[in-house]
């Protein structure tokens, strides 16, 4: 079984003026090793604290992306830009999109993704870091976003397939979507490259108040001996400090 490496969202806890050096010096002494989605200013200030940055995005941007073939020359140059920067940073992933429906037939957005996505999977490879499909909810947060069950993201992973290119598998969002969420991670692991956390209802604290039970799925994640970073990406309640401390003591296998 795997130990289980937590990372924070920083614009989760950006909130009621928390300093970032505070912040990171904090979640180093919890136990987290690293943070991601950090403005640019503060990549060095997080590296600093000793923390890896685990997740950029890769392109602009989340409704306008790979599901259009018109948008594959912007995108491969602006993943190309930022693998470079990936690699000075030590950045292990970053996030890719398939971009809202518009009309658009999933066979033919999860051909016109995968086709996207095999542009720059040599470079990813040759670079060494690991793009991230993000699957997000379409009901309630992000209407009408095309990888929004695991099932078409993991075709997509299929007709790609890279070691490269990967899912970010988020389990608030496949809640909304799907559930099954102990089973999926199972069955879908190899295509993982990422997680994300929150409660359900409402992208809060992992507590009692919310329908998901983290300790199991976190330990189906590391009875998987998936080797990746588990993201927490909720919206805090109370004081971030002990939020992150909460959310860690809770996953901690």
């Amino acid at each position: 079984m795997s130990k289980i490496k937590q990372s924070l969202s920083w614009w989760c806890f950006d909130r009621d003026g928390m300093q970032p050096q505070r912040f990171f010096k904090e979640a180093k002494q919890v136990g987290y090793v690293a943070v991601e989605l950090l403005p640019r200013e503060l990549w060095n200030v997080a590296r600093d604290a000793g923390l890896v940055i685990a997740t950029h995005g890769g392109h602009a941007s989340l409704q306008d992306g790979l599901n259009r073939r018109e948008n594959h020359n912007r995108i491969e140059d602006e993943i190309n830009q930022y693998l470079e920067l990936a690699v000075s940073y030590q950045i292990p992933n970053l996030i890719v999109f398939s971009g809202n429906r518009n009309g658009l037939g999933d066979e033919e957005g999860a051909a016109n993704t995968a086709e996207g996505l095999r542009r720059v999977a040599k470079p990813a490879e040759q670079k060494g870091v690991t793009l991230v499909l993000e699957l997000l909810n379409s009901k309630v947060d992000h209407k009408d976003y095309q990888c929004d069950h695991t099932a078409w993201g993991v075709q997509v992973m299929k007709m790609v397939n890279s070691p490269r290119v990967k899912l970010l598998y988020d389990i608030y969002h496949m809640q909304i979507m799907e559930g099954d969420i102990i089973r999926t991670i199972r069955d879908s692991v190899a295509y993982i490259g990422h997680f994300h956390t929150a409660g359900n209802p409402g992208r809060r604290d992992m507590d009692d108040t919310q329908e998901l039970n983290y300790p199991p799925i976190i330990r189906a994640i590391a009875e998987a001996d998936y080797d990746g970073y588990v993201g927490h990406e909720f919206i805090p309640k109370g004081d971030p400090i002990e939020a992150i401390r909460s959310a860690y003591r809770l996953c901690d296998l």
